[in-house]
């Protein structure tokens, strides 16, 4: 492995700014299209904030504000989506696999709230 380079074959600062990239849009907008391995890494930042969220503290707004690339997103983070999930504990996304990738065959999924 190069020195720099960690997960996704991207360097850390690459990949932390695809995944906040990822995760906002996903926020915004419900679903994405991306590879499973993406998709997994994106369920895992994204039901880290909507459990962040629910806690609906300023120290937590801040915190998912650091994040979070759009200040609607937040927004609607915390008044329309964290309430939904305020009996749930977890498993508020879902991975659908959707088959190998035309070009290079890379296996793809839609990763959706719940």
């Amino acid at each position: 492995m190069r020195p720099g380079t960690r997960k996704l074959g991207r360097t850390s600062d690459h990949r932390k700014a695809m995944l906040r990239g990822m995760v906002t849009y996903l926020l915004e907008n419900g679903r994405i299209e991306t590879t499973v391995t993406r998709a997994k890494e994106v369920r895992s930042m994204t039901e880290k904030y909507i459990t962040l969220a629910k806690d609906n503290s300023l120290h937590s707004k801040r915190q998912a504000m650091a994040f979070i690339t759009k200040e609607s997103v937040v927004k609607k983070l915390y008044d329309e989506i964290a309430p939904n999930y305020s009996a749930k504990n977890g498993g508020y996304t879902r991975i659908i696999k959707t088959g190998p990738r035309r070009g290079d065959a890379a296996e793809m999924a839609i990763i959706e709230l719940v």
